[in-house]
């Protein structure tokens, strides 16, 4: 083998391998490599998106669960708290005299009025009559109905 023919270039390839002698090939632009791996992106990226979704849908479900734990938590010890008053024979005296107008035996109770002898509606809007009840309006019209023109 001589000098001149070894024809190995600087990376060991031989340049007479490919066509033309020495003229590089142009690249395309997409090659099947760059086809290959758009692809196998696109699958990754679809198969990834429902357990993304799923996976931000239960992430959601789990704070609502968390939001209604503390409501109910908060319900519980108020709850807790009432049957803790309702125990109390002071506190059931109190609202038993206070709701039911109850009185213990040998103690005087007394219901004050506002003075105009109703139900304090009256009183409280100022002085002005109110609308009559329903059925006195029934009973005027009637009463207007038989009544000759």
């Amino acid at each position: 083998m001589a000098k001149g023919d070894d024809r190995a270039g600087p990376r060991g390839e031989r340049h007479g391998d490919s066509p033309g002698d020495g003229a590089r090939r142009a690249n395309p632009a997409l090659t099947s490599r760059a086809a290959i791996l758009a692809v196998v992106m696109c699958a990754i990226a679809l198969s990834l998106a429902y357990p993304v979704r799923e996976y931000i849908a239960q992430r959601q479900e789990i704070s609502d669960l968390q939001h209604k734990e503390a409501v109910a938590r908060k319900q519980v010890e108020e709850l807790s708290l009432r049957k803790q008053r309702l125990g109390d024979k002071s506190y059931i005296e109190r609202e038993a005299t206070r709701r039911l107008h109850y009185c213990r035996p040998g103690v005087k109770c007394y219901i004050v009025l506002d003075g105009s002898g109703g139900n304090g509606q009256q009183a409280k809007k100022g002085g002005k009559t109110s609308k009559p009840p329903w059925y006195e309006t029934l009973w005027r019209s009637v009463e207007a109905a038989d009544r000759p023109r």
